[in-house]
């Protein structure tokens, strides 16, 4: 029997570190679940001492998650890190406190001024401090890739005499190759004389490209588990990406010889989500779940597909969930239909998102001839908003064109707003009206014009920091997917929306931007 490597997912800490990406509570909870789905086994929720916010979102994915995956939170090597994520996790079934201290030498003398014997001795209490919390408790000697391999075998061995059950060995600023991180491992397990007593861990940075070949170099060289995130996401260049990690290692389990838990159908699903809540979009030629991943334009490959799938394929798409542009649906497919096709693309939708998204799909075939797998995701992806909008899109009229000042004028209803009666004799269906209001603006284009309108209406300035549109299915009539990421008071926030019209999926990832900006305003 294949030995099981530990999958130990940091979207939500390392990942959401990545700028701009960072995620509401609501939005957490939903990466965690999308997490659960997927079979990682241990998920790192956060930080809970940087922030109040932090630690909520900890304490709500450890409560929700806490009996179906190990839920872990990290910690400096500070009795007041360490407190707090204990209090986020109290009274969870799978509980992991991850404490850390840098150990390498130039970390040693300029950011912590610490002598060698100081680290150890503060590695040892804490990690001592951490046990005396929960049994699980996983020890980082930061920057182990650049620590001298004698000092990071005392500290290591130390830490497992404290008490770790995990000793992670990061690669924090990825330095390493695979070669050398093959033999950092190697060593440790050659020379920790306790090291049977603790799982080997990896967590590797992408700064020169290297992170998923390092993290199967360790496995090589003995660890089970590797840190990674969906899609690669974290600090700079990001992390180990998931999805390549598992591939990986299930596509060559003949020469790794181990396996994870992970359902790999459900590997795009997950990427789709967190691209859509970060608006961190996905490379079209990234490994596993970029839409070229599965293409094939040479004609020599495709000769060789249509005789057969293995000479240029050595993944099935439907090994990993993956979704191409294949016609699927008319103007009068009926609700069965969408339901069914969304369970295909392996979305598990109530009867509420299904009425929803049916809706969507009536009015994008209205538009359309035909309608793709890749249009139905986009229209899944648009409603997976996972926290109520305060702000909605009524209207807008645009005046724009050469010689001409662009205008434009919009009309928002303000869903927080309270609701006019229903007359006694309206229609049993009759919803309430909430009261609308209108602006209009200039601006340099007319993208720009209906963005300060809603920027008017709102009472917010924010700062347009990215803007990009990208075709989601081929064709003159294909939806336009904008995403747009916005500066306010400090902070960035991410809005996607899709439309044939795409002035109008412009303005509302613009709104759906602002929405969030607005939900986190200390007046709000």
């Amino acid at each position: 029997m294949a030995d099981k490597v530990i999958i130990f997912d940091t979207t939500l800490r390392d990942g959401e570190q990545s700028p701009g990406c960072s995620m509401t509570t609501p939005e957490k909870l939903k990466v965690a679940e999308m997490l659960v789905e997927l079979g990682v086994d241990v998920i790192e929720a956060g930080f809970p001492i940087t922030s109040p916010g932090d630690f909520e979102a900890v304490r709500a994915v450890a409560q929700k998650f806490g009996d179906r995956a190990t839920i872990c939170g990290l910690a400096r090597c500070r009795k007041s890190d360490i407190e707090r994520a204990a209090e986020a996790l109290h009274g969870i079934a799978r509980p992991r406190i991850h404490v850390f201290l840098a150990t390498s030498p130039i970390h040693r003398q300029f950011k912590l001024k610490m002598a060698e014997r100081e680290i150890v001795k503060a590695a040892v209490e804490h990690v001592q401090l951490a046990k005396s919390f929960c049994d699980d408790v996983e020890f980082s000697p930061e920057d182990a890739a650049r620590t001298e391999l004698d000092f990071l075998t005392e500290v290591v061995e130390k830490a497992i005499e404290a008490g770790a059950t995990t000793v992670n060995i990061p690669d924090t600023v990825g330095y390493a190759t695979p070669m050398h991180y093959f033999k950092v491992i190697s060593h440790l397990k050659q020379h920790v004389s306790n090291i049977d007593r603790a799982i080997i861990s990896t967590h590797c940075h992408n700064d020169l490209g290297l992170a998923v070949a390092n993290s199967l170099a360790a496995v090589e060289a003995g660890a089970r588990q590797i840190e990674c995130t969906i899609n690669g996401l974290g600090e700079r260049a990001g992390n180990a990406a998931l999805e390549e990690i598992v591939m990986a290692l299930k596509t060559r389990e003949d020469y790794f010889g181990v396996v994870t838990g992970i359902n790999t159908p459900k590997l795009c699903s997950a990427s789709r989500l967190v691209s859509s809540i970060t608006g961190m979009l996905v490379q079209r030629n990234k490994a596993i779940v970029g839409q070229n991943a599965f293409a094939h334009e040479a004609g020599i490959h495709q000769d060789g597909i249509l005789k057969e799938r293995t000479t240029y394929e050595i993944m099935r798409a439907e090994d990993v969930g993956f979704v191409g542009v294949n016609l699927v649906l008319g103007k009068h497919s009926g609700r069965h239909a969408i339901r069914s096709r969304t369970v295909e693309l392996g979305y598990q939708l109530d009867d509420v998102q299904v009425e929803n998204v049916y809706r969507d799909f009536i009015a994008l075939a209205d538009k359309k001839k035909v309608v793709y797998d890749a249009d139905i995701v986009a229209l899944i992806d648009n409603r997976m908003n996972v926290s109520p909008d305060r702000w909605k899109l009524v209207r807008f009229h645009i005046a724009a064109g050469t010689g001409t000042i662009p205008t434009a004028t919009v009309e928002l209803c303000d869903e927080s707003a309270t609701a006019s009666v229903v007359p006694s004799d309206a229609a049993a269906d009759a919803q309430p009206v909430r009261p609308t209001l209108r602006d209009a603006a200039i601006g340099d284009g007319p993208v720009d014009a209906v963005c300060k309108a809603m920027e008017r209406i709102i009472g917010v300035t924010a700062e347009l920091k990215d803007y990009q549109v990208r075709a989601v299915s081929g064709g003159e009539d294909a939806q336009g997917e904008a995403s747009v990421e916005i500066d306010y008071l400090g902070r960035r926030y991410h809005g996607k929306a899709v439309s044939t019209d795409i002035i109008e999926a412009s303005a509302l990832a613009y709104l759906k931007a602002l929405n969030k900006a607005v939900s986190e305003r200390p007046s709000a």
